[in-house]
């Protein structure tokens, strides 16, 4: 391994060395241990091994009498000591000794026992709570009588992989007082363990990834639809304005021109000044504001368009066929054209 890791590691190491004790003396890990031992036994043997890594326990009491146990591949080997082997005691501690339970206990071993922390093997476990104090077991092993039976089962081809206790009921108590020297590290199990923590968590992880996910499609789904729903009332909006921009434009030419017209009165009064006394019209007709249009007779027809040229509101006034004279009045008829002048209006108006 890099020497850049190595010293973080072990930095991680030491402080999760307290969590670790705690959480194996803790009544969570008896909690943990019973799930898995009621899981175990819902799923088929061969699954049982392949997900949970659990390997099957031969159980081989103490003291070695009779036939000794055949293990199974797999399997591990659990020397179960009578009750009479250990010294068990009840003890109540501070609550704030939970977070190192092992070390306050091993550094009370020599009040609570005849014996010094060095001469024992030990587990302690909690048991409880009881409001300020926690319950906890101590159970405890000489290490020299420890070791003389292991060294005998040694001499019979057995090497446990686990010392536990049977109490006077036949029950274990499951825990473990081999020492961690000799300790089978069960590579099987806690990577079977850790591989099924792991795929769980790969899984929740992989769900969250998806929830999230799918939650930010839903999110993005739904700002999507907002905005086509927003641009379709601004293209609305703009084809309002528009249409309100034409009527205001078409208005506003509307008002200019008829400001720029002459007032039909002034035109009428102006027109009839231009022409002489011998002349009256007939019909007159104004095209769109633009065009005048007039007939009528007169003695002297030829010289309208001389006197309309002193009318200052038109221009290009121009004879519409030829004059023909009426029999009947004696006078020729004539018909005129003329464009209107449009005067410039005094007020501005507004784009």
């Amino acid at each position: 391994m890099n020497h850049t890791f190595k010293a973080p590691l072990a930095q991680l190491t030491r402080l999760a060395q307290p969590l670790v004790r705690y959480w194996r003396a803790s009544v969570w890990r008896q909690g943990w241990d019973l799930w898995l031992t009621h899981l175990r036994a819902c799923l088929p043997e061969h699954w049982q091994h392949r997900l949970l890594g659990y390997q099957p326990e031969v159980l081989c009491p103490w003291p070695l009498i009779g036939p000794q146990p055949v293990l199974v591949a797999g399997a591990r080997l659990v020397l179960l000591l009578p009750r009479s082997a250990v010294l068990v005691q009840h003890l109540e501690l501070p609550l704030a000794s939970a977070r190192n339970l092992q070390t306050v206990v091993e550094y009370e071993l020599d009040r609570l026992t005849p014996f010094e922390a060095s001469q024992l093997y030990f587990v302690a476990r909690r048991e409880g709570r009881n409001g300020r104090f926690i319950r906890v077991r101590l159970v405890a092993i000489l290490r020299d009588h420890l070791d003389a039976l292991l060294k005998e089962c040694a001499t019979q081809g057995l090497h446990p992989s686990a010392v536990d206790i049977q109490d006077d009921a036949n029950t274990r108590l499951h825990i473990d007082l081999l020492p961690a020297s000799l300790r089978v590290i069960q590579q099987a199990s806690g990577q079977g363990v850790k591989r099924f923590l792991l795929w769980l968590c790969a899984g929740l992880l992989i769900s969250a990834m998806l929830l999230l996910l799918n939650q930010r499609h839903a999110v993005l789904a739904q700002m999507q639809t907002t905005v086509l729903a927003q641009r379709d009332e601004v293209a609305q909006l703009q084809k309002v304005r528009q249409q309100l921009a034409n009527t205001r434009d078409a208005a506003d030419y509307l008002i200019r021109r008829k400001a720029a017209q002459p007032p039909l009165a002034a035109l009428l009064a102006e027109l009839t000044g231009c022409l002489p006394a011998d002349t009256w019209v007939e019909q007159l007709e104004i095209n769109h504001g633009a065009d005048i249009s007039f007939t009528g007779q007169s003695a002297k027809a030829s010289a309208l368009i001389g006197r309309i040229k002193d009318c200052h509101s038109l221009k290009d006034a121009r004879f519409e066929g030829v004059i023909q004279p009426d029999p009947h009045t004696g006078k020729d008829h004539f018909s005129i054209r003329a464009h209107i002048i449009q005067e410039a209006s005094h007020a501005p108006f507004a784009d």
